[in-house]
């Protein structure tokens, strides 16, 4: 269903991660330079990235990257791959280091009591982004940025429910996100909880594109061809749903009108998609949270008390406010 830039002092190996959010590398690329903060004042932040799954996670490590440098922040950043043992390899590199502060947006809920449990050990706060984390002891992190992912799942639901009264059966297939991830987990749950005020809404097949684009076209040319009579498309993410709008084209049948499709995110080629009618329906998840993380990080390190959960602000999308929003689009 219903998803920029170094600062000067960040050394070579950083900078190489930096630059390329999309790269390959290992886990530790960013992990591996030195600590230390920059001038000995600057904040060193190691930054452990899910990604470059999506539009909507390269705008998030842009994001990231930007804000720390306006910031002054010195950022130590590694992409995980979509791989959690990656991700715990960098947040070790990070302690050893001894930096600052560490965030981290987590590939999926659990697992990550021990790792984190090292770092509050050696006093290093960390923050979560975009992502939360299923764990009992909530000392563990000192807050979570992100987005209110049930409430999306939600606000997809009930425009579905909204716009198919009359109808006698609606036929649903969903495009799930990460198995085990956040969003997934949640944006599940809101689209379910919604869809019971209308019992004619049915989903009928339910599966994991891991967030890609080429995983959503994937599924979606395997439900079409076990599922003749789909009505309706609601993906995790953005870039699943155009996935699934290539495979519908595929077999003859025009997104949008066959097949009603529901999105979430909001980034520009969604946002395209929705404008030239080939979504219907897209709730927005900001990935632009990183003068949000800088701020949250420099109060943490002050001693400030901070929220325990801070939501990000943000709206739906039908194809007129789509059309009208583009021009001034920043991801």
């Amino acid at each position: 269903m219903l998803n920029k830039i170094l600062p000067v002092a960040v050394s070579a190996v950083a900078l190489a991660a930096l630059t390329a959010c999309g790269s390959t590398s290992g886990p530790g690329a960013g992990a591996a330079a030195s600590g230390g903060a920059a001038g000995g004042d600057a904040i060193v932040m190691g930054f452990s990235q899910v990604g470059a799954e999506s539009g909507w996670r390269t705008a998030n490590t842009k994001s990231v990257q930007e804000a720390a440098k306006t910031a002054g922040v010195e950022l130590k950043f590694s992409d995980a791959q979509q791989k959690q043992e990656n991700q715990i390899k960098a947040i070790r590199s990070y302690i050893q280091q001894k930096v600052d502060v560490i965030a981290f947006s987590p590939v999926v809920e659990t697992g990550w009591d021990t790792v984190l449990l090292e770092a509050k050990r050696a006093n290093i706060p960390v923050i979560l982004t975009d992502r939360a984390v299923d764990s009992e002891d909530k000392t563990l992190y000192k807050t979570f940025l992100g987005s209110d992912f049930v409430l999306e799942g939600k606000k997809a639901g009930e425009w579905l429910v909204e716009n198919s009264k009359g109808e006698s059966a609606v036929n649903v297939v969903e495009l799930q996100g990460t198995t085990g991830a956040a969003p997934a987990i949640d944006r599940k749950e809101g689209f379910a909880e919604a869809i019971k005020a209308a019992p004619q809404i049915k989903v009928v097949a339910s599966q994991t594109g891991d967030f890609t684009r080429s995983g959503g076209k994937q599924v979606m040319e395997a439900f079409l061809k076990s599922n003749p009579d789909i009505d309706v498309v609601y993906a995790h993410n953005d870039d699943m749903g155009l996935g699934a709008i290539e495979a519908i084209e595929a077999a003859g049948k025009v997104p949008g009108k066959d097949i009603k499709i529901i999105t979430v995110d909001a980034v520009k080629d969604g946002m395209q998609a929705l404008a030239d009618g080939k979504i219907n329906f897209i709730v927005e998840c900001s990935p632009l949270l990183g003068d949000q993380l800088m701020d949250l990080a420099k109060k943490v390190l002050a001693g400030e008390t901070v929220p325990e959960r801070v939501v990000t602000e943000e709206t739906t999308f039908t194809q007129e406010q789509a059309k009208a929003a583009l021009p001034d689009r920043k991801y």
